[in-house]
């Protein structure tokens, strides 16, 4: 076996002379010219003595030519050029690119814009079966089809994490016999996972932070002999374990510039295996995003989701609309490592709105349902969001549209449906994947937004200091909702009657603001008890004193309601008399109990069969313009959950994290109020009366 041959550059004119990374940061300028040249010269000489030097021409105004591993990535006679991320190394391609085509190989080069740093982000298995590519900082994953097909090799692509890691090989080195020697915390769980799945736990050889900062993992490997900066005693055992050599040779000029052994070097002699061929698991879709790109933020957040998500992007194109009521549009293309990771990336921007490219859409996939209550793998999860599905070269609109649910096709009529996991039935069509599925955003303009004379409240949470503004918009909102005739649905926990909402939530009622109303057993059991014995969890809501045995009013008001049969019962024997269960009763206002583990009694309306209660829940929202959460929790999200865009929610809670957590469902017709429940209604209700004309419809 011939010699291993490396690249070396002198390092007459190196120096930190900018910042591009980490390690650059406060090293200006400060690294000694003499001891770096002592430094390489050890290097050299440790190489010289058993492998194969060639040295390019240090440059000035080039510091960093003295990385050569970034010169490009070799293979046999073929290299791919690298185009380097930082305007300043791009100064450095043309000196290497003339070094190259002088030793006659074959060079190809990646478009300008492409990103790619050479051997720093692209390093060969020591047995010749495939190349790990890293992507993430200074080299793009839309880089490693090109790799494959020009050196015609598999390339597994590796998603850097760590911004001191910012080239594989600074945290990952592939051994002689299979061997790697790698910091896993670099990377994201899913190129662990692949490393894992390739490398053998017996062969693997991660490191800690102590020995990643050194630089451990930026080695030079031929043989049996590893060369680096400096290594741990117990990083130098599990080495010698497995019949390892370790040499160091201090480099410590080098990492003030984030670089050591590897990156000071360059293999130019990989030999090429016959048997290897072309594969690149990377994906790539084109997607399109239409409405107020840069107004809402949309643009932004759908490329940092891409990256976020583990992928790669590339503006196609970008249409800004010319005048502020204008739509603007974005083309662009989406690359994954794998197939997995881009149904993920890609299910995320279709719940953002994002549509894919006419010439990629494709129809639906479909798979029965093996199982009775369960989806086939890999279903897709539906949203709040209007849906649609491609069935035979048609857009179908999916019907019974909510949140964590499968879609059910009949390709038949052909129809979509929502459907809860548990409904699922043996036979039935499942979606599964993202192909040709899209949610239907309607982008409202600026203008619109901005003349509204009664605009619903963007999406946000609300301080104490804007509730009254907040409540005049909500008034404003539920008069012209009941003027329309249109549904109202409140969502109320117990705290509204302890808080004294009570004689507010029943005036809404009577004012005909409320036509449904959900709960669970507590509101109604406190609001009877207050209603027979003017106490809320034995609390005199006059006076705010316990009252004596108060504890066991709840029981007497349960057992009550019990005795007549029902809260209906109640009222018509004259039992019942007041409260908002009352005036329920009294106008006609359905209701819906969702009982719990921890209910005394319960009601007798009270449901216990938590399937039932869902379908209760979901019964009443239907046809719902706008629905009114009151500190309840539990309730209010679990009503979230089955509501679908278009339906304007308010949640209000004194805890800002219940609030969050509504408004974050990503509707722009949500609103948070972080207020005592009882001064809110205290409020609306005084809104209200002052809007003694009725809203005009236009």
């Amino acid at each position: 076996m011939s010699s291993p041959r490396f690249l070396m550059c002198p390092p007459d004119y190196y120096d930190v002379d900018y910042v591009i990374n980490p390690w650059m940061e406060g090293n200006l300028h400060k690294p000694s010219r003499d001891r770096a040249v002592e430094q390489w010269q050890g290097l050299f000489h440790v190489l010289k003595d058993h492998t194969i030097v060639d040295l390019i021409d240090p440059q000035p105004g080039l510091p960093d030519l003295v990385f050569t591993a970034n010169a490009g990535l070799v293979l046999g006679d073929t290299v791919v050029l690298s185009r380097f991320f930082h305007k300043e190394r791009q100064g450095e391609e043309p000196y290497f690119k003339q070094w190259f085509a002088e030793q006659g190989y074959t060079v190809h080069e990646l478009p300008k814009d492409l990103p790619f740093e050479g051997a720093g982000d692209a390093l060969l298995d020591r047995e010749g079966r495939w190349l790990w590519a890293g992507y993430g900082f200074r080299s793009e994953l839309d880089s490693h089809p090109y790799l494959a097909k020009w050196l015609d090799t598999e390339v597994l692509s590796l998603r850097l994490m760590d911004e001191r890691f910012y080239h594989l090989d600074t945290c990952f080195c592939p051994l002689s016999g299979g061997y790697l020697l790698y910091y896993p915390l670099a990377f994201d769980a899913y190129s662990n996972r692949m490393i894992e799945m390739r490398v053998p736990e017996s062969k693997r050889i991660p490191v800690g932070e102590a020995d990643a900062v050194n630089f451990a993992c930026n080695a030079v490997n031929f043989e049996q002999t590893v060369v680096m900066n400096k290594a741990s005693e117990e990083l130098k055992q599990r080495l010698l374990a497995v019949n390892f050599h370790i040499v160091e040779t201090p480099l410590t000029e080098f990492l003030k510039a984030g670089g050591a052994a590897k990156c000071l070097t360059l293999r130019v002699t990989e030999p090429v295996r016959v048997e290897r061929h072309a594969s690149a698991a990377v994906q790539a879709r084109t997607v399109r995003l239409e409405g107020h790109l840069l107004d809402s933020g949309l643009i932004s957040r759908s490329l940092d989701l891409i990256v976020e998500g583990g992928g790669s992007f590339q503006v196609l194109n970008f249409h800004l609309g010319e005048q502020r009521q204008s739509t603007s549009s974005a083309e662009i293309k989406v690359s994954a490592p794998s197939q997995d990771v881009m149904e993920e990336v890609m299910a995320q921007l279709i719940d953002l709105g994002a549509v894919t490219s006419p010439q990629q859409e494709q129809d639906v996939q479909l798979e029965a349902v093996a199982q009775a209550g369960v989806a086939p793998d890999d279903f897709y999860v539906t949203t709040i969001y209007p849906t649609e599905v491609r069935i035979h070269d048609q857009w179908v609109r999916v019907q019974g549209q909510r949140m964590d649910a499968a879609i059910v096709v009949s390709q038949d009529q052909p129809t979509a449906t929502c459907k809860l996991l548990r409904e699922l039935e043996p036979g039935e069509q499942v979606v599964i994947g993202v192909e040709g599925i899209r949610t239907v955003r309607k982008p409202e303009a600026r203008e619109q937004r901005a003349t509204q004379e009664f605009s619903f409240m963007g999406a946000g949470v609300s301080s104490e200091r804007r509730v009254e503004l907040v409540v005049e918009q909500i008034a404003w909102e539920l008069r012209k909702i009941r003027d329309q005739g249109g549904k109202v649905v409140v969502v109320a926990g117990p705290v509204v009657i302890h808080t004294g909402g009570s004689e507010h939530l029943t005036q809404l009622i009577r004012q005909g603001h409320v036509q449904a109303l959900l709960g669970g057993n507590a509101i109604a059991v406190h609001d009877i008890e207050q209603a027979l014995l003017g106490t809320s969890l034995g609390v005199d809501m006059q006076q705010g004193v316990s009252v004596r045995g108060g504890h066991r009013h709840h029981l007497k008001a349960i057992n009550t309601i019990r005795r007549c049969g029902s809260i209906a019962q109640a009222v018509k024997q004259g039992v019942l008399t007041s409260g908002v269960f009352y005036e329920c009763v009294r106008h006609g206002v359905p209701f819906s109990l969702a009982g719990s583990i921890r209910d005394d009694g319960p009601l007798p309306d009270t449901q216990m069969d938590l399937i039932a209660a869902q379908a209760e829940y979901a019964h009443l929202i239907q046809g719902a313009d706008l629905i009114l959460m009151l500190s309840s929790m539990l309730h209010a999200i679990g009503t979230g959950n089955m509501t679908p865009a278009g339906v304007k929610l308010v949640c209000v809670d004194i805890n800002p994290a219940v609030v969050t957590k509504l408004s974050d469902r990503g509707s722009v017709e949500s609103v948070g109020v972080v207020t005592d429940v009882g001064l809110f209604l205290s409020l609306l209700v005084q809104q209200l009366s002052k809007l003694d004309r009725p809203y005009s419809i236009k």
